[in-house]
C-alpha cells in the first residue's frame, strides 16, 4: 500500500493537488507484490514562476524508484512522472527477471503485470534511457583503496578528479559513503548501511 508524503516549495499543496498526485501515482501500485508497503515522497517546487519541478522517490526494500520532471503545468509534470516510473519498473522488472529468475528478494520486487506499455503515459518519444532492449555492459573496471576522510575532503577529491561522484570511507563511522554532484550544482551524500 502506498503512503504519500507530499511537500511543496514555493507551492501550496492544496487538497486538489494532493488528490490528483495520489490518484495518479497510486496507479503504479499495481506493479508491486500484494502487501507491499511503501511511501511515495513527492516534492513540488516552483521555478521562476514559470515552471514546476516534480520529484517522486519511492524507497522500497530492494530498490529505490525515482523520477523527476520539469514542466510549465504541474498536472502535466505529474502525468509525465508516472509514465517515467512505469517505464523504469517495466525495464528493471524485465532485466531482473531475466538475470535473477530463481532468486528471492530483488527478483520478486514487482508483481506480475503484463509488459504492454500504457498509452496514457506514452510521451511519443523513443525514450532510450528506459529502452527494455538495452543490455548492461561493463566496459571498464577500476580498483582503488578507500581512504578514510570526511565529506568535505571527499567533495574536494571528486572535484579535483573531475568526476560526478566519489566513493570513500567515512573517517567517523568507518562506513562506505558516496558524495555526488547534483544537477543544480549542489552536493549530495549517500550513506550506506548493511541490513
Amino acid at each position: 500500500m502506498l503512503q504519500f508524503n507530499i511537500k511543496g516549495d514555493n507551492i501550496e499543496v492544496t487538497p486538489a493537488i494532493r488528490e490528483f498526485i495520489e490518484k495518479k501515482v497510486d496507479k503504479i501500485e499495481r506493479y508491486f507484490p500484494e502487501g507491499t508497503n511503501a511511501t511515495a515522497m513527492v516534492n513540488l517546487k516552483a521555478i521562476n514562476h514559470s515552471q514546476t519541478k516534480v520529484e517522486v522517490t519511492i524507497p522500497m526494500k530492494n530498490l529505490v524508484l525515482r523520477a523527476e520532471e520539469r514542466h510549465d503545468e504541474l498536472y502535466a509534470a505529474v502525468d509525465l512522472i508516472v509514465g517515467k516510473l512505469e517505464r523504469q519498473i517495466r525495464k528493471y522488472k524485465t532485466k531482473i527477471n531475466r538475470k535473477f529468475r530463481d532468486r528471492e528478494g530483488i527478483g520478486m520486487a514487482f508483481a506480475a503485470v503484463d509488459q504492454v506499455p500504457n498509452p496514457a503515459y506514452d510521451t511519443g518519444d523513443a525514450d532510450d534511457e528506459y529502452s527494455e532492449d538495452d543490455d548492461i555492459k561493463i566496459v571498464r573496471t577500476k580498483q582503488f583503496d578507500l581512504k578514510p576522510m570526511d565529506e568535505e575532503e571527499a567533495v574536494l577529491q571528486m572535484n579535483m578528479l573531475g568526476h560526478n561522484f566519489f566513493v570513500f570511507t567515512d573517517a567517523e563511522s568507518n562506513g562506505t559513503n558516496i558524495v555526488y554532484k547534483r544537477k543544480d550544482g549542489s552536493y549530495g551524500l549517500i550513506e550506506t548501511s548493511v541490513e
